[in-house]
């Protein structure tokens, strides 16, 4: 080629092509048969070193460490090893043509250079409030840590009654933020705006709460609710002020808990509350998910076989020194040889930390049979996670029992309540998958708002 036409092609040739920067957030659609994820892959760039960090908006998941970024100029190369995830692609200036791995699936993957704009949520509250808001903190004696939280109350100051949120299984902000959606903090405002005052607060080792999130169990929750209760009790101007508790999930395992052993607690507003014992529900939810995946029927069935064999070992054998080795020898005959020994060990870690081990035994009977005050229980009838049915089923049995098996007792203090159509999260639904949450714009079915609050004023503080 002549020298001088080759230096007029570079001219005419864009910048973007001499620069060849993958700098930048990018963004695709994860396509298989059953399920659509997001996934954002964000790097940065110092000198000439590259980092990186994988997002999955529709799990909930963000700022996933890449452990490496290779880049040639052309082929693209993200290794996120927490999730074994490789993704290998072409660079095509804004746009890179690849192929997401994960253990032994690969499937196609093309990124778009853009900022990711998060999914819409028009319920969510926005200052300015009507209503006074504080940030408080309190200690929970037992584990000498500071919580810390948010006080909504009425202009007035003179609230109706006081609730405290309990958030559900996992770390979770006051807000009980998850799949960007902010579900307490929606509580918070609705009830507010109706005269109830509400106290939500970080979990343990969460945002400005100290001490150890991980080590913990359900009763050492309880007793981080128990020390929110004090703390409203402690304030003079709430000296006569009728206070419940409202969990959700987990929390409303936690709800009873702290009610039994107290005499100071008017109502309790159950949200999608365990009736059984977590290994129960635990096997249950694999079925339902499985099944609304679209996996096949004699593989569900098979896995949850499995489960239910493997917390049967955990269930008999808990106090057993060679509880570990008993699994391991379990799962490896289940998984096969070929199955690394690292991971076997990984899933043992998991189904044997504290939180696991109580969840999976504790019967929630215990607490809810010794409960006597105004409670409401609701589920949702697409509920995947605490399966609706199997659950009101037996809280019903359990507050039954607590009013001596008296119906008319029973009657006017307990409220059964089922929703059809929503979801885990409240929100109404077509599949009650998890991966639909953070694709619903709605954060919690007005219905469901409505029909809480009115109980509560109508019934959970009259007694």
């Amino acid at each position: 080629m002549n020298y001088k036409l080759f230096i007029a092609l570079l001219i005419l040739l864009p910048s973007s092509l001499f620069s060849q920067s993958i700098e930048g957030s990018w963004n695709g659609i994860l396509k298989t048969e059953n399920f659509e994820l997001k996934i954002v892959f964000n790097i940065s760039k110092s000198d000439t070193l590259y980092t990186a960090n994988m997002d999955s908006p529709d799990q909930g998941a963000k700022g996933i460490p890449v452990n490496r970024v290779e880049f040639n100029g052309t082929i693209v190369k993200l290794f996120v090893s927490s999730a074994m995830v490789e993704y290998s692609g072409v660079f095509m200036g804004d746009k890179i043509m690849g192929t997401f791995k994960q253990g032994s699936a690969s499937i196609p993957l093309n990124l778009t250079k853009r900022p990711f704009e998060g999914p819409k949520r028009p319920q969510e509250p926005r200052a300015p409030f009507p209503y006074s808001v504080q940030d408080v903190s309190f200690m929970s004696p037992k584990a000498g840590i500071e919580l810390s939280g948010t006080l909504t109350l009425p202009k007035d100051a003179n609230p109706k009654a006081l609730v405290v949120l309990i958030s559900g299984s996992g770390p979770q902000n006051r807000d009980e933020e998850i799949m960007n959606h902010k579900p307490f903090l929606l509580w918070a405002d609705y009830l507010t705006k109706r005269g109830i005052g509400v106290l939500r607060f970080d979990d343990r080792g969460v945002g400005k709460s100290g001490g150890s999130f991980s080590a913990s169990t359900s009763f050492d929750f309880s007793d981080d609710v128990n020390s929110a209760v004090d703390y409203l009790r402690g304030r003079g101007e709430f000296k006569y002020i009728k206070i419940g508790l409202m969990g959700h999930s987990e929390g409303g395992l936690i709800a009873p808990i702290v009610a039994s052993v107290r005499s100071d607690i008017s109502f309790l507003v159950l949200l999608a509350a365990p009736g059984v014992k977590g290994s129960d529900i635990i096997v249950a939810q694999q079925e339902l998910i499985g099944k609304a995946s679209g996996a096949p029927a004699e593989e569900v069935e098979k896995y949850s076989k499995i489960s239910r064999e493997l917390y049967d070992i955990i269930d008999k054998e808990r106090n057993n020194p060679d509880l570990k080795k008993l699994l391991f020898d379990f799962i490896r005959t289940n998984a096969g040889e070929e199955t690394p020994e690292n991971k076997i060990n990984q899933q043992i870690a998991a189904i044997t930390t504290p939180w696991m081990l109580t969840f999976l035994n504790y019967d929630p009977a215990e607490a809810q049979t010794k409960i006597k005050i105004p409670v409401i229980a609701v589920n949702g009838t697409k509920d995947l996670q605490v399966p609706y049915e199997e659950n009101l089923k037996a809280l019903e049995k359990s507050f039954l029992t607590a009013h001596g098996n008296s119906r008319d007792s029973f009657d006017k203090y307990v409220t059964i309540m089922k929703i059809e159509g929503v979801n885990h999260l409240f929100q109404r639904s077509q599949t009650g998958l998890p991966m639909e949450y953070s694709k619903i714009e709605e954060s919690i079915s007005p219905e469901v708002l409505e029909k809480v609050t009115t109980w509560i004023l109508e019934k959970g503080i009259i007694y």
